[in-house]
């Protein structure tokens, strides 16, 4: 089956599945370590959503531990080389760790087909954020699921690559 039809079978069911309520309480605990399994396993070239969905493992330094964390994430690529990504959490009320992490520590790496790439984080505010919401929106529509569940306003953030 080719990738644009296997992606049109799939990105429906996954939308249908990621907007469920009761799958902000299993996925969290099933996606990101079997992401995180695979993506070692195939030395950085793939991840579990990036069938249907731009992803990324995004590397950063633990906020009281000091040690790397690793994170897979949706992402939306930009023409410039950064990546936006949303720290949705699965639409649960409390902000995803690696948020806070890079609120503490921007400096960061992503993995990205199979690339990895230093990268500093800023968080997207205001008039930057109102910009690129629709964009994301249509890459992965269950963001405004998880904004009207999560009793929180998300943390959008753009990582551009650095040296």
């Amino acid at each position: 089956m080719p990738v644009k039809s296997l992606q049109g079978v799939l990105t429906p069911v996954a939308r249908r599945l990621a907007s469920a309520p009761w799958f902000a309480r299993i996925g969290p605990k099933v996606v990101p370590p079997l992401d995180r399994l695979l993506n070692r396993l195939s030395g950085g070239r793939i991840l579990l959503p990036q069938v249907v969905l731009p992803s990324i493992v995004l590397t950063t330094l633990g906020n009281r531990s000091g040690l790397p964390r690793q994170a897979p994430l949706i992402c939306m690529p930009e023409d410039d080389g950064s990546f936006v990504v949303v720290g949705s959490n699965f639409g649960r009320d409390h902000h995803p760790a690696w948020t806070t992490n890079l609120l503490h520590e921007p400096k960061a790496e992503v993995r990205y087909q199979g690339r990895r790439i230093p990268v500093t984080a800023r968080i997207l505010e205001d008039d930057e954020r109102a910009e690129v919401w629709p964009r994301l929106v249509r890459i992965w529509s269950v963001y405004d699921t998880y904004v009207e569940r999560a009793d929180r306003r998300l943390r959008v953030f753009r990582l551009t690559p650095s040296s």
